[in-house]
Formats: structure tokens, C-alpha cells, sequence
């Protein structure tokens, strides 16, 4: 595939600031551009980069333009560089993975399930009883889909992904490989004996459209009512939601995140890498957990927090600095001390 700067600012609503006519026929990161490629900056740390890189065309977000910077490349102004490369991209991705359609042999398909003629059904995938399947669904080989699930219009199941009874999947989805939804929540009750004992879970979950799991992700199965995901959250790979929790809209989760039972997580919100929140929280909208953090209390107010337990991310930067002086603080304790020992002698 080959584009020119102009086709390229014609399909992003760019500005160009150099050749026109430049052509590129792949992508490439600014600070190892080649020639021939497309590359895009968002960030000014790799401003410098501009003057050096072998990159033939460089889309820039317009806010960090410099009519006085020595520029290499040919330039397209955008409003934002990432999110015009991330459209450039999407057009890229579907030529390279076009929808597959038909059913590959062998795979099992319940007596009774209607399949639309759009949809794609790979070799050794198991549909079960009673599934209904939107327009447009691609579910990948060796997928298992159980009795009564629901799949939305041209969402993606990838390889390997289990998707247990009655659960529902919304429209746009992508489901990647080894994700498991609808297993057993982790409910169990000891007896007087000490024996523990396990507590039917009977729920399902919910996955609202625009949703995507990254790979080994697990979504557990409410013990009643429903676990839910809503729409446009965008979750990690390895990240454990357990039963009955409530992420709000247009949320992420990042990677090895886990959230305890019967939590809920609000609109907007950004959990970094292995933060934990701890059983039956709340987090308001708009919060953003630094990673590892670990959440032992309900959050109310929007904002930044961070640390074990989660408090003001200002806060736990200052009391991270004297952490890490505490050594020379102790000893400067133990020094006044005996000072004050030998004074009052």
C-alpha cells in the first residue's frame, strides 16, 4: 500500500508543511523512522527527533508546532497525532485482517442456532445450545460459546476465549484469546467445622457494546443479579474482575489489575498496572489510580490517588520523599537524642 502526504492530511484533516507528493508504504516510531514510512509525534520530548529522523512524513499534533524548528520529514498538522495515526491504522488493520466469513470443518454448532450468513465460525469452535449470534460475528477457532449466550453485531471472539452459559456480549466487541467470562465467582462460606463450602454462583455477565478484553483477562460470574462492563471500556491483558462488580463506562483497566467482589468503579476512571480494590468499594467517577495502588476504602471525590492504602497522589509523592530519607531522618532522631541526654546531665 502506497499513500502520498496529501492522501494521508486529505483522510486525517491534516495541514501540510513540506512535499506534498511524498509517498509512504509503512509506519515506523519517530526516533527509528525510515525512509518510506509514517511516523507521529504527541509528545515534545521527541521534538528533537524532527530534525534527525529518516521518517518521510511525520503527523504532529498542532500544539507542539514550531514554524522555527528544523524540520526533516514532511509535516501534517493535526489536532492530535496519536488519535489521527490510530484512524490510519484502522484502515491498515482491516485491509491486512479482513473479515473472515463461512463456517471452517470441523466445529460444533447446536441444532437450532441461527447463524447469519456474515458471520464466521472457525475450525474446533463449540456453539452451544440456544446462542444468538449478531450480524457480522467473528468467533475464531477453538472458541467455546455455552448454552445461551448472546454475541452483539461484528463483535470479535478470538481463539481460545470461553465464554460460559447465558452470559451476553454486546455489539463491537473484541474478545481476545484466552479470555474466560462467566466462570464461578469466588464464593465460598466455612462451616462450624472450619469447612468451607461453596456458594452457588448463579448470576451472569454482562458485557456492554464497545468493549474490549485483553488476552487472559477474566470476567467471573455474578452469585446473583449480574457482574457488568459497560460500553467503551477498554481493559489490559491479565486483569481479574470478580463477581458482581460494576465498571462504569468508558473506563480501563490495566494490566494485572484485579477488583474484589461486589466493587463498583466509576465512569471514566483509569486503574494503572496491579492496582487492587478491595471488596464491595466504591470509586467515583473520574479517578485515577496510580499503579499498584491498593484501594481499601471507598473513594468518593474525583481525582488522583496513589499508594497502599490509595490517598491523594500530591500527597503520597511528598510522603514518598521522606520515605526514602528516612534512614538519615532516624538518625538525625538518634543523634538529637543524645544531645539531649548529655544536656541535661
Amino acid at each position: 500500500m502506497q499513500f502520498t502526504a496529501q492522501q494521508i492530511a486529505a483522510f486525517v484533516g491534516g495541514e501540510i508543511i513540506g512535499n506534498a507528493s511524498v509517498e509512504v508504504h509503512d509506519v515506523s516510531p519517530i526516533e527509528h523512522g525510515l525512509p518510506g514510512t509514517l511516523s507521529y509525534v504527541t509528545d515534545g520530548k521527541y521534538l528533537p527527533d524532527l530534525a534527525t529522523t529518516s521518517a518521510s512524513v511525520v503527523l504532529l499534533s498542532r500544539a507542539l508546532y514550531d514554524a522555527s524548528q528544523t524540520c526533516k520529514p514532511t509535516i501534517i498538522l493535526v489536532e492530535n497525532a496519536r488519535q489521527a495515526m490510530g484512524q490510519l491504522l484502522q484502515g491498515v488493520a482491516e485491509h491486512l485482517r479482513p473479515h473472515k466469513h463461512g463456517v471452517e470443518q470441523p466445529a460444533f454448532i447446536a441444532e437450532g442456532v441461527n447463524l447469519p450468513d456474515d458471520a464466521y465460525i472457525g475450525a474446533f469452535a463449540y456453539i452451544g445450545k440456544g446462542v444468538k449470534l449478531g450480524k457480522g460475528v467473528q468467533i475464531y477457532p477453538q472458541a467455546y460459546i455455552g448454552d445461551f449466550v448472546s454475541i452483539g453485531d461484528n463483535s470479535i471472539i478470538y481463539s481460545g476465549v470461553k465464554i460460559y452459559d447465558h452470559c451476553i456480549i454486546g455489539r463491537d466487541c473484541i474478545i481476545h484469546s484466552g479470555c474466560v467470562i462467566g466462570a464461578d465467582g469466588f464464593g465460598f462460606e466455612p462451616d462450624a467445622q472450619g469447612i468451607n463450602h461453596k456458594i452457588p454462583q448463579i448470576g451472569i455477565v454482562v458485557i456492554e457494546d464497545d468493549v474490549e478484553l485483553g488476552a487472559n483477562t477474566t470476567v467471573d460470574r455474578a452469585m446473583m443479579g449480574e457482574t457488568r462492563i459497560s460500553k467503551n471500556v477498554k481493559v489490559d491483558n491479565l486483569v481479574q474482575v470478580a463477581h458482581n462488580v460494576q465498571v462504569g463506562e468508558s473506563s480501563f483497566l490495566c494490566a494485572q489489575v484485579g477488583i474484589a467482589g461486589s466493587s463498583k468503579i466509576g465512569k471514566h476512571c483509569i486503574l494503572a498496572g496491579q492496582v487492587g480494590v478491595a471488596n464491595g468499594l466504591t470509586v467515583a467517577d473520574n479517578v485515577i489510580l496510580g499503579a499498584q495502588a491498593g484501594v481499601a476504602g471507598s473513594i468518593s471525590q474525583p481525582g488522583q490517588y496513589q499508594g497502599t492504602p490509595a490517598f491523594d497522589a500530591m500527597n503520597w509523592r511528598r510522603s514518598s520523599v521522606v520515605m526514602k530519607n528516612l534512614p538519615e531522618l532516624r538518625r538525625d532522631v538518634d543523634e538529637l537524642k543524645k544531645q539531649l541526654k548529655l544536656n541535661n546531665r
